[in-house]
């Protein structure tokens, strides 16, 4: 079975499906992770497309099975801390937005996918990467809550978070390929008044209903 679980930054996707793979027994998947390797990358070789440094990038991710912290290696590389800096953060936004990168990680995202049980989070799993997932939920909040989540998340002001997440999610919401948006029949979430037991409970049941 495949869980797609999509929504803006800030809605609790990474928590939230981390949990609930844990409670499933699923394995996870962090698809904004991949992203932002290429953009750690593309910030070391400014020159170079970002499309040809997705192709050619070794991603993988250790720790994926229930109870294991994961671990993001880039081409033998750790950089699961290097890649959750405010810089990459806001470069992942942008080669995500490029078609030769979305479409290198599509291929890797689907190896992935196809075997085994998961639960995968992103931006585009339910309306892209696996259209045909059994549940697709769409996670969303109040843009105060989700820039006030990430603003403790980071350390940093929340009027500052706020200001720089408006930004990204035009961005997202706006781009040609692959734009932010809830999948067809997917199932909605506000977590605003939610915390992540609670959003976990309601995907667990619904999981559960679908088996």
């Amino acid at each position: 079975m495949l869980i797609a679980i999509d929504g803006p930054a800030g809605a609790g996707k990474s928590t939230v499906a981390r949990e609930l793979a844990r409670v499933l027994r699923f394995t996870y998947l962090d698809s904004g992770a991949m992203y932002r390797c290429v953009a750690l990358l593309a910030l070391a070789e400014p020159a170079r497309e970002p499309g040809e440094l997705a192709r050619g990038a070794r991603i993988e991710l250790h720790g994926t099975h229930p109870g294991e912290p994961q671990r993001v290696l880039l081409d033998g590389r750790d950089v699961t801390d290097a890649i959750r800096v405010p810089a990459v953060s806001d470069a992942a936004s942008l080669v995500a937005a490029d078609p030769g990168v979305r479409e290198a990680l599509l291929v890797k995202q689907r190896e992935l996918l196809a075997h085994g049980d998961w639960v995968a989070e992103g931006r585009d799993i339910g309306t892209v990467v696996a259209p045909d997932a059994e549940l697709k939920v769409f996670l969303t909040a109040s843009e105060q809550e989700r820039a006030r989540r990430r603003a403790a998340q980071l350390g940093a002001a929340p009027e500052q978070v706020l200001a720089e997440q408006s930004v990204r999610d035009e961005r997202d919401r706006a781009r040609t390929h692959a734009p932010l948006r809830a999948a067809p029949g997917a199932v909605s979430i506000d977590t605003s008044r939610l915390d992540a037991q609670e959003v976990v409970q309601r995907i667990a049941a619904l999981a559960r209903s679908y088996s």
